[in-house]
C-alpha cells in the first residue's frame, strides 16, 4: 500500500528512508564513537519524521498514514535490508 500522494509526502518519504538506511548500519557498526554518531542521527531523522507538515493535512487518520509509510518505505527498499 502506498501512503497518499502529494507534494510535502517526499519529504518525510526521504527521511523514512534515511532512518531506515541509518538503523541498518547502526546494527552493523562496532565502533562506539560511530554508533553514538548513527543513534543521533536516528533521534534526528525521527523528528523530522514526527513533526513533518505532512501530516497536519491528513487530521485524523494520521496513525494509519505513518504505518502505511513505513511499510512502504521498508517494501520498496533494497531486499537485502530486510533480512
Amino acid at each position: 500500500m502506498q501512503p497518499r500522494a502529494c507534494g510535502q509526502i517526499s519529504g518525510v518519504r526521504q527521511a523514512q528512508r534515511a532512518w531506515y538506511t541509518s538503523h541498518r548500519q547502526l546494527a552493523r557498526e562496532e565502533n562506539p564513537s560511530q554508533t553514538t554518531v548513527l543513534r543521533r542521527t536516528l533521534q534526528h531523522l525521527s523528528v523530522r519524521i514526527a513533526t513533518h507538515p505532512y501530516w497536519a493535512t491528513i487530521p485524523g487518520r494520521a496513525p494509519a498514514a505513518r504505518m502505511a509509510l513505513k511499510q512502504y518505505t521498508w517494501e520498496s527498499g533494497p531486499a537485502e535490508a530486510r533480512r
